[in-house]
């Protein structure tokens, strides 16, 4: 004991086999990273907190995919065009998603059953060869310099050691990139606010035949608007719920008799706090039940429903991002700037949820929302290798929604679709340092680009540089 705030702990552990890529976190970027380090013959250790694999999606019980399409076509590819054609080929997707949600609306969110995919995303992984830790933490990290030599992993053995030529960091939190000594952005620290967090639930009794839901997506959808902007406001007007939260995502059907609900804003929470946390958690359990009242009361073919679960995970938007070789900011955006390094397109409004109750916050969401920072039909936005790599990083990548953005365009390439393909291109990338012995930070993106088109990306850029994107 050294004084009545500090403890020194000292001990001798285990070393673990050796890897090729140790990849930390198995949410949508996480899991492309491996399965596409794997596939390139990487040897490759996933280690996930929870139980399966998919995060938010699964975990999260966030069912839903954001936009794949720019309102004209299909704008992922490579990994994540694989997993949509398996979830599509399997029947994974609710029950009335049609292929155009998928090739060509624009701002679609794509709902899926949570459970399957945990099956699909295990399949991929184990036919790659990644071999999986579940229930396993990265709690420290062993470095020299800007190179990370291995990491320290924590689970019901104990601790134990494990080497790596390479790491990527798809844990969201920026984990294993702070533990690094990477620099980064911290909300509350580094912000004035932080987006609210949501705990989602899953749902059963849902009469979707009810007659106001139609035949098709079409009535589901008037539903679901009406009840987000009409039916809300009158059931806040009634003196409902407990806070004044005028904005929702809404509800999702994801099988006949059933659905997951995106509701409740935890707001204030701090994502890189246990106390806050722990304390999000209580209340968003609160909150489930709020809203589960307010669609029984108020929504046509509601009546029935019950809370079957909420997510065991916290919906956190934001918390740790690195400070990139790049960071991409809201005037890229809104330029639909493209960039010859880019490892993906996307096409999403900056979903930035209103940071408290107040109206003018909610007017400030919807503004943003449908007006200057909605990219509109056709257009898009790069998002280039660079915002992936910690600022002079040897071997360590990011991917997901820790990646080096500012806070309006994290609000929309934080979505899962375009983790997945982030994921794909830290996992790309790795394979390519170990081949050439090129580090993160200095390694030639027109070949990865070149690699990337033909593991199947769409990557529409006509010119390609060895040199990446900087601030």
């Amino acid at each position: 004991m050294n004084d009545d705030h500090t403890y020194t702990f000292t001990r001798r552990i285990p070393a673990g086999d050796s890897y090729d890529l140790v990849v930390a976190g198995g949410g949508p970027a996480g899991t492309a990273a491996a399965v596409c380090g794997a596939r390139l013959g990487l040897k490759t250790l996933l280690v996930e907190a929870t139980g399966c694999l998919g995060g938010m999606g699964t975990s999260g019980l966030v069912a839903s995919f954001g936009p794949v399409a720019d309102g004209e076509r299909m704008l992922v590819g490579g990994f994540m065009k694989e997993l949509l054609e398996t979830m599509w080929a399997q029947k994974a997707f609710g029950p009335h998603v049609v292929p155009e949600f998928l090739n060509a609306q624009l701002n679609r969110w794509v709902p899926f059953k949570p459970e399957h995919l945990k099956r699909i995303l295990d399949d991929f992984a184990v036919s790659a060869g990644v071999e999986l830790r579940f229930f396993t933490r990265v709690i420290e990290a062993d470095t020299s310099g800007r190179r990370v030599n291995g990491v320290v992993l924590s689970n019901v053995e104990g601790l134990r050691y494990v080497r790596a030529r390479t790491f990527v960091d798809a844990t969201g939190d920026a984990a294993l990139a702070a533990l690094a000594g990477a620099e980064c952005k911290v909300v509350l620290r580094d912000t004035e606010t932080v987006a609210p967090s949501t705990l989602c639930s899953l749902l059963g009794g849902m009469h979707w035949d009810h007659p106001a839901y139609g035949s098709d997506w079409r009535g589901i959808d008037e539903v679901k608007n009406h009840t987000k902007t009409e039916l809300l406001a009158h059931a806040i007007a009634d003196g409902h719920f407990t806070q004044e939260d005028r904005f929702m995502p809404g509800m999702n059907k994801i099988g006949e008799r059933t659905a997951t609900l995106n509701a409740g804003h935890v707001f204030n929470l701090n994502p890189l706090s246990n106390r806050s946390l722990s304390d999000g958690m209580v209340f968003g359990r609160k909150l489930a039940v709020e809203y589960l009242e307010f669609y029984r009361k108020y929504v046509p073919g509601c009546g029935d429903l019950e809370l079957l679960a909420t997510a065991p995970v916290m919906g956190v938007r934001d918390s740790r991002r690195i400070v990139g070789e790049f960071e991409l900011g809201i005037e890229d955006f809104r330029n639909r700037r493209q960039f010859a390094d880019q490892i993906a397109v996307y096409n999403r409004p900056t979903d930035v949820h209103p940071t408290d109750t107040s109206k003018a916050e909610y007017e400030r969401f919807l503004k943003d929302f449908h007006g200057k920072d909605n990219l509109g039909r056709g257009g898009s936005v790069g998002i280039p290798y660079s915002i992936l790599v910690p600022r002079g990083s040897d071997n360590l990548w990011v991917a997901g929604r820790c990646h080096s953005s500012d806070t309006k365009v994290h609000g929309s390439i934080r979505a899962q679709s375009a983790a997945y393909m982030m994921g794909q291109a830290a996992g790309s990338a790795a394979a390519q340092s170990i081949a050439t012995g090129q580090p993160a930070c200095d390694l030639d993106t027109q070949v990865l680009v070149e690699r990337l088109r033909e593991a199947g990306a769409y990557l529409p850029q006509a010119m390609l540089s060895p040199a990446m994107t900087r601030a």
